[in-house]
């Protein structure tokens, strides 16, 4: 095993191999599909797969029907399940179908937005930072985006957001058609969506029904969306050739060594250690009372999925062979380099920020990127208070987040009215002032500011019992009222953000000077070097920017035994056991009767995804639906940093048990003639 992780690892220099790739849609590599497989995939194909294809806001969906109709997860939708619920119900638990339009619920923070065209601005990024040192570089470059993000902007319907890819080898325009107005149409019960629950999750055979319907609108009507896949309920065969059109999150396969093994000793340990007692914290909250457990269900699913994500991520980083083929072939495409001088030695430069990153790294986390200050309130009031200072500054001068592209976003999920805990924030807040005193120490400034005459828990309780910021109207009047409303306020998570402001600029300024300029200023040349010798040949690492990869319907050997890509819906209910997270719904068990056993409930695909790939449309060769990603196997984690051919395999639903479920369960009859299946 540790040679074949070796060899995979030192291929990562080098054109890929096998299936795996995660291709922007300019760059799709057709002729090897063609030659593989003798399928053709040409431009109509592409533009008609990536017109149907929807970014979410945190996960990946596809457009179904002409009269925006959208497919994704459960997993994708259960924010907003959870916003539409209260203490007294949970459409979490329950579920939720519309039977008509007028029913559709708005998902308050929810965004779909569509991809029309991609533009490359390299040579114009290229140009801005031409002759600066690193730190120079860094501002002129953000400078430069958010000026080309406001040009595409202007006189246009479009959504421009500026993409990095390869790690600043490339950077494009990439412009959407964003849909505001998505609502929330059909989602099953938590308990056969998530069938098996954080046991079974990342596991495969599987019986999770993980899907939802959305639908987008446009100036309150269900909006026109001609360009759809339809949906071919029968499903695939094993072996064949299959597509996943989606917005992998983020990869660390072009990752220096230097940035890896800073995840593995300081990163992910840390992570993992704050958060896995705030899930005991979770749990034992949520045992408290059948409210409390409402309100904490969607979070420690969340929080549930992060955990067992990043410590497969931390076992990875201790294969050696993973940073010893990183090394390998860093030396590789050092020699091919030599003599290059205006290559330089890169990874020396990332290994020195990489150091000073080790020093800045629990400031930075606790201070400036909220580790310190876990609440729903306290985003709010950082964000007003930010969102008014920058707003006072020309729009190339401002924190990224905060530019004109992003304002409107920004102020649509500060402005939403979704529910607010107190309970549940009391508990976050304090758990999290705690972790700031144990990580910073007593006696740093920032804590003895906050904690020299109070305690983690007496302060989070004031804070929350003293703040006005859970009401939507209260944040809408700071955020119309700009910096002379936030100025006047005596709202106490309002002083709160205003009085640690500074030391929190301060550090991110530091971080950005002294880690983030010098690193990408060495990506950029990595990049340059990898391009020179490879071409894009090589894929970029994902950047929750839509990419095409393709498969196979295809099991694996697990310890000698074989396993079948396909599962059937009669295992599920041998599996029960009549109590979470083995309970199949009461909606299932009455019509148990009329349900054919035999339906094919979930597919192990060779296709190579991430987190953010989830609600992703797995396509076959003619472009029709014939299954729904949304987990993978426990191989599949290590996928942020390799592709293993032989055991990371996806997991989708099959549209044969969301047909049934539909037509037998929920008996959404509008819905099936929508979708074609009556």
């Amino acid at each position: 095993m540790r040679k074949a992780l070796f060899a995979l690892l030192l291929g990562a220099a080098l054109p890929a191999l096998a299936d795996e790739g995660m291709w922007t849609f300019d760059n799709f590599p057709a002729a090897a599909v063609k030659a593989k497989y003798g399928a053709d995939i040409d431009a109509a194909w592409l533009d008609r797969v990536r017109r149907s294809t929807i970014r979410l806001s945190n996960c990946t969906a596809s457009f179904v029907s002409p009269d925006g109709l959208i497919l994704t997860n459960h997993h994708c939708v259960e924010a907003c399940l959870a916003n539409l619920s209260s203490k007294e119900t949970s459409l979490v638990q329950s579920g939720f179908v519309s039977r008509n339009r007028n029913d559709e619920p708005r998902c308050a923070t929810q965004v779909a937005d569509v991809l029309q065209a991609m533009e490359n601005i390299t040579g114009k990024v290229t140009k801005a930072v031409a002759g600066l040192d690193a730190t120079a570089a860094n501002d002129a470059r953000k400078k430069a985006l958010t000026q080309l993000e406001q040009a595409c902007e202007k006189g246009s319907k479009l959504k421009c957001e500026a993409v990095t890819l390869y790690q600043g080898g490339q950077y494009f325009l990439y412009k959407y058609k964003r849909y505001d107005d998505v609502r929330l149409v059909l989602a099953p019960e938590a308990d056969i969506a998530s069938f098996g629950g954080d046991p079974d999750n990342f596991q495969f055979p599987r019986w999770s029904l993980d899907f939802s319907l959305l639908r987008a609108y446009e100036n309150g009507k269900p909006a026109k969306t001609p360009d759809h896949l339809p949906i071919r309920f029968e499903g695939p065969e094993a072996g064949e050739l299959v597509f996943v059109s989606g917005h992998p999150g983020s990869t660390a396969r072009l990752d220096s060594r230097a940035e890896l093994e800073f995840q593995r000793d300081l990163a992910w340990p840390n992570w993992l250690l704050r958060y896995s007692e705030l899930r005991g914290r979770y749990i034992q909250f949520g045992k408290s009372s059948e409210a409390a457990e409402r309100i904490v269900e969607e979070p420690l699913n969340s929080l549930e999925n992060g955990i067992k994500v990043r410590r497969k991520l931390l076992d990875a980083l201790h294969e050696d062979a993973l940073l010893d083929g990183k090394s390998a072939a860093e030396g590789a495409l050092r020699a091919k380099m030599a003599g290059d001088a205006s290559i330089g030695d890169p990874w020396t430069d990332i290994e020195r920020a990489t150091t000073i990153e080790r020093a800045l790294y629990l400031p930075y986390l606790f201070i400036e990127a909220g580790g310190g200050f876990s609440s729903a309130n306290f985003r709010y009031a950082r964000t007003l208070v930010r969102a008014a200072a920058e707003r006072a500054k020309p729009n190339t001068e401002r924190l990224r987040e905060y530019t004109d592209a992003a304002l409107a976003r920004l102020e649509q999920q500060t402005l939403a009215p979704i529910p607010v805990y107190a309970e549940l924030e009391n508990l976050t807040l304090s758990f999290s002032l705690e972790r700031m005193r144990e990580w910073l120490g007593p006696d740093h400034p920032v804590v003895r500011q906050l904690l020299a005459s109070d305690s983690p828990d007496g302060l989070a309780a004031k804070l929350i019992a003293g703040t006005k910021l859970a009401d939507p109207a209260v944040r809408k009047q700071l955020w119309d009222g700009g910096a002379a409303a936030i100025a006047a306020s005596d709202d106490p998570m309002i002083r709160l953000a205003l009085a640690i402001d500074a030391p929190a600029r301060a550090v991110r300024k530091r971080y950005e000077d002294e880690v983030e300029a010098p690193i990408s200023a060495a990506s950029e040349r990595i990049a340059a070097a990898r391009f020179k010798a490879y071409g894009t040949n090589v894929y970029p690492d994902a950047t929750f920017t839509l990419r095409l990869n393709y498969g196979t319907v295809a099991g694996w050997n697990e310890g000698g035994k074989d396993i079948a890509p396909f599962t059937r819906l009669a295992t599920a209910f041998e599996r029960a056991t009549g109590s979470s997270p083995f309970l199949i719904p009461e909606s299932w068990q009455k019509a148990r009767g009329s349900l054919d056993l035999q339906t094919p409930f979930c597919i192990s695909t060779t296709s190579d995804i991430v987190g953010g790939n989830s609600g992703s449309p797995l396509i076959d060769a003619k472009g029709r639906i014939v299954g729904l990603m949304f987990d993978g196997n426990i191989h599949s984690i290590s996928g942020n940093y390799w592709f293993d051919t032989a055991k990371n395999r996806a997991i989708a639903v099959h549209p044969a048990i969301i047909r049934e479920a539909l037509q037998k369960v929920y008996h959404a009859d509008a819905v099936l003639s929508e979708l074609g299946a009556r």
